[in-house]
């Protein structure tokens, strides 16, 4: 079943700036965002009364026109739950399946029935990620967005991961005639090589618009849409002759041409992030609502009651150029969360007010320190749950969970399909020395893995580098030795073996990052190691490209990790605390967490997750190298260890 709660409403930031409300003053700090937008748009947020105070001119006995718009942005094939995620009820932790398309299309159904006026978005990177795009180019993708019928759809950066066929092949899929559905593509900045480009082979418009316009209630209201471009140019893979324009600049184009074809409620479908719309909101004339995507964020500020980090709140209201106001909202990731903001507008199309919600959807598979909860337990979660109004439980749909079945069925045969060799087991083992000995308990582990730690984690590194090189220039690896959960044995190497080795849907970031900064990362890594020896040794570093030596023995401000030195393609030389470096990571840890703190600081400017799976990239390797072997010792990253109790860890 699921639980019917009434959508929580906000007209102004009075609700989230003034003393009267100061759970949502205080939230919004923790997040940041009012910071943010002091920063950027000082003159944007709205003032308390502002909303709706200032519509002295609107038709005071006009019923106001009423639209709620159901979104969600940053798909990236994750199609099917994900299990073993976690969030804090009751103070407690809880283990937790987030989302899924079956478990996504009720939602949408149950909150479409509640309104009257209602559009369906997807605010983009529908495509790569996971499986399901692997094997099978974005017909699952479209099969399952088939399914909700999304009314419009922006191109995300990854759209062009695979160049323009790559996208056109998803789009073909998107209105194949099995569904009777056709969700028109969106990208006003995208110029297509028009008689080139399979997106324009007969006309720039042939995959691709700037807009659409859709009536509602008799209402005409535009949806313009825009992808970023200085990322999807520099890191994806569109055609020579396709180009992406300045975001802001053609928006306006958009939205002013549809102003002039009478076109009065403006909706800007945007995938450029959530800090980059904050930013574009207070530059353009005449947009109403920004329904975003891209960066992945969370906003909301009730969620940090479930242990969850809102970048801001739902919605975040600010004004755009012309001094009206402009409310903004992005739906975090994947299929886990749904967007529901419900807007007014008057006659003459101006917004009046907007309030909704981020709904995050969770499973009925909740578990506590690995056990399935029972009983009365289980009953104060469920309460728990259908009294908070952000999270919601959601029965799976029926003809969905067939759809996704018959995909499903081909992801769990390809598990078993060998990818390559373990000549020799390749040992699990979290960190060097007598603190963390061998995880996997197979014969002769321990003794193989004192000095440099697990073969498993080391090779992972190794994976990691391979295809940050694949991708891009990354020249070194890092990774938590934690991250990694399983020992390989010795035969064949399957998919499901990579899974099982790395099996939290991490993605790659990549990161540029000084030696200084370098050197840093991994103090605070062995830092947070020694401070919780005793119960969490998944922070010790791994990595490839470079190597140290450890003492446990002095402290953090003396550092521990000493004599780095990188491998530059032909030798190894010292660390050069002013040079830049590559440096391509999980990103777990490239948000800071199990005390990467230093990462945590680096600014976006120097940061880039690729949104590509880190098993993904072990079975890309298994394929390239003849064998998974244990690393070479001269390559590996741990060269001495010396423990809390002085004792050496050393190679012969």
């Amino acid at each position: 079943m699921y639980y019917r709660k009434p959508l929580q409403r906000r007209f102004s930031t009075a609700m989230m700036l003034t003393p009267t409300n100061q759970r949502y003053q205080h939230a919004a700090t923790r997040a940041g965002i009012l910071a943010l937008a002091a920063s950027l748009l000082p003159s944007v947020l709205l003032s308390a009364c502002q909303t709706t105070a200032q519509r002295p001119d609107a038709a005071a006995t006009a019923e106001p026109f009423t639209l709620r718009i159901l979104h969600i942005n940053d798909q990236h094939s994750r199609l099917a739950p994900d299990t073993g995620r976690s969030l804090v009820l009751d103070g407690e932790p809880l283990q937790v399946s987030f989302g899924g398309y079956p478990r996504l299309v009720t939602a949408v159904r149950h909150f479409e029935a509640e309104a009257e006026h209602v559009l369906k978005l997807h605010a983009g990177d529908a495509i790569t990620g996971d499986l399901y795009y692997t094997l099978f180019q974005g017909e699952a993708d479209a099969d399952l967005m088939n399914q909700v019928c999304f009314d419009a759809y922006v191109l995300g950066n990854h759209a062009f991961d695979f160049g323009d066929l790559g996208l056109q092949r998803f789009l073909d899929y998107l209105s194949k005639r099995t569904w009777a559905c056709r969700t028109p593509a969106l990208g006003a900045n995208v110029v297509s090589n028009a008689g080139v480009s399979p997106l324009a082979r007969f006309s720039p418009r042939d995959y691709l618009q700037p807009s659409v316009v859709l009536e509602r209630g008799g209402r005409q209201i535009g949806i313009v849409g825009v992808t970023v471009a200085g990322k999807t140019m520099s890191s994806s893979s569109p055609d020579a002759g396709t180009v992406l324009l300045d975001e802001t600049t053609a928006a306006q184009a958009e939205i002013d041409a549809l102003r002039a074809a009478g076109v009065d409620i403006i909706i800007l479908l945007s995938h450029i992030g959530y800090r980059s719309d904050i930013e574009m909101a207070g530059k353009l004339r005449g947009v109403d609502l920004i329904v975003g995507g891209d960066s992945h964020s969370l906003l909301g500020s009730e969620f940090t009651d479930f242990g969850l980090s809102p970048e801001g709140p739902y919605p975040t209201e600010l004004r755009n150029a012309d001094g009206v106001p402009v409310c903004v909202v992005h739906a975090w990731q994947y299929t886990w969360a749904l967007g529901v903001l419900d807007a007014s507008f008057d006659a003459d199309g101006r917004l009046l007010e907007c309030g909704g919600r981020t709904v995050l959807l969770l499973g009925d598979d909740l578990r506590r320190d690995d056990a399935a909860l029972q009983g009365e337990a289980l009953a104060r979660a469920e309460a728990s749950i259908a009294a908070s109004p952000v999270l919601s439980q959601f029965v799976s749909h029926a003809e969905t969970e067939r759809v996704l079945d018959a995909y499903r069925a081909t992801i769990d045969s390809f598990a078993n399909e060998a990818v390559g060799t373990v000549p020799e087991r390749l040992c699990l083992r979290r960190a060097p020395g007598s603190h963390d000995r061998s995880r996997d308990g197979a014969p002769g582990c321990a003794e193989a893995t004192d000095v440099q730690g697990g073969h498993v984690q080391a090779l992972v590194a190794e994976a990691l580098l391979a295809q940050g090189q694949r991708f891009g220039g990354a020249e070194i690896a890092l990774q938590n030795g934690g991250g990694v959960r399983n020992g390989l044995a010795q035969g064949p190497f399957t998919v499901g073996d990579a899974y099982l080795a790395l099996p939290f849907k991490n993605t790659l970031v990549r990161l540029e990052l000084t030696g200084a900064e370098l050197k840093a990362v991994l103090e605070d890594a062995a830092d947070y190691f020694v401070s919780n020896i005793s119960a969490h040794t998944g922070a010790w570093p791994y990595a490839a490209g470079l190597r140290w030596h450890a003492d446990l023995t002095r402290s953090k401000a003396q550092g521990r990790l000493l004599s780095l030195e990188f491998w530059n393609g032909e030798d190894w030389e010292a660390l050069d605390p002013a040079r830049t470096y590559d440096v391509v990571t999980n990103d777990y840890i490239a948000t800071g967490r199990d005390g990467y703190d230093t990462l945590a600081t680096i600014d976006e400017s120097r940061r880039h997750d690729t949104f590509l799976d880190y098993a993904q990239a072990l079975v890309d390797y298994a394929r390239d190298v003849t064998g998974l072997r244990r690393p070479d010792p001269a390559r590996a990253s741990t060269q001495r260890f010396r423990d809390l109790d002085g004792r050496l860890y050393a190679l012969r």
